[in-house]
């Protein structure tokens, strides 16, 4: 049961999202819904909504963000800037885990809050950002496209982001999205300096093709060569680009209640790819009997 739920995790965000108008009251469970920010570790802070993630790291050169959601939540992102105390306008860097709406849509609005950030993207999911969400292999529709951005730099696997003394590491780990891009930084937790990891997705959508007919060509390849690369990461704070793939919201009230180091997960995340991995193979194994 739990590796299914891994599966269908990002068509539930999706299909909830699509119901969605921003003029009208979001549902308590609705991914989008306005969520308060805080602190994870030193200079690292939680941005983003009650499901679509989004994170900023403060250096001493200025602020790094890490997704924007959707249109919705880019708005979000930009005020939980400001409740933290920095001012959005001095985001330098601006990264995405992958070109759905749901962590793409908001990029826009984060810009214009900071017209002077640089947009870090890779070649395939920065393409498709820079349409709009026009041209995904398998979202397609108005209800998913969103005000495109362009990036200002194309990233290569292993490339480095670095800003005020943070190095920041792409790797381009596809398969959900052709250039579904995980992200991996130290952080100093409690006291002690971890790795962090920022998990782009490894969900298999309902209706995704797999094996000898595919979504897009060499999915299957990207998704085995993906699960080689996180397996192979060191994931001491596991975050990722949906808030319920590391529980967010328990670890949240485990920092309340005065757990410091509530983010730091190394078991978590192997249990994580554990069943993610599993719920892949069933899937494959089902479209290739």
């Amino acid at each position: 049961m739990r590796s299914k739920t891994f599966e269908i995790l990002g068509t539930v965000a999706i299909s909830a999202a699509v119901l969605i108008s921003a003029a009208h009251a979001q549902p308590e469970d609705s991914p989008n819904k306005a969520f308060a920010p805080f602190k994870i570790g030193e200079g690292l802070y939680y941005v983003g909504a009650s499901d679509y993630a989004a994170y900023l790291i403060a250096t001493k050169a200025g602020l790094v963000v890490i997704d924007g959601g959707d249109a919705v939540v880019g708005k979000q992102v930009v005020q939980n800037i400001r409740t933290l105390g920095f001012d959005p306008s001095q985001v330098k860097v601006l990264l995405n885990t992958h070109e759905h709406f749901d962590h793409a849509g908001g990029l826009a609005e984060i810009k214009r809050a900071a017209p002077g950030a640089k947009f870090y993207a890779s070649a395939a999911d920065g393409a498709i950002v820079a349409k709009g969400g026009r041209g995904d292999p398998f979202l397609k529709g108005e209800r998913f496209y969103y005000e495109p951005v362009t990036p200002d730099v194309i990233l290569k696997d292993g490339q480095q982001v670095s800003l005020g003394g943070w190095t920041i590491t792409a790797h381009i780990t596809g398969g959900h999205t052709p250039g579904c891009t995980t992200w991996t930084f130290p952080v100093t937790v409690a006291g002690k300096t971890r790795q962090a990891l920022d998990h782009c997705s490894s969900s298999v959508l309902p209706g995704y093709k797999l094996g000898k007919t595919e979504t897009y060509p060499g999915q299957t390849s990207d998704y085995e060569k993906s699960f080689a690369t996180w397996k192979s990461l060191p994931c001491e704070v596991f975050i990722a680009s949906h808030g319920k793939f590391f529980n967010m919201k328990a670890k949240k009230a485990a920092l309340d209640a005065g757990k410091a180091d509530a983010f730091v997960d190394p078991e978590g995340c192997k249990r994580f790819y554990a069943g993610a991995e599993a719920a892949f193979r069933a899937e494959l194994k089902r479209q290739n009997p």
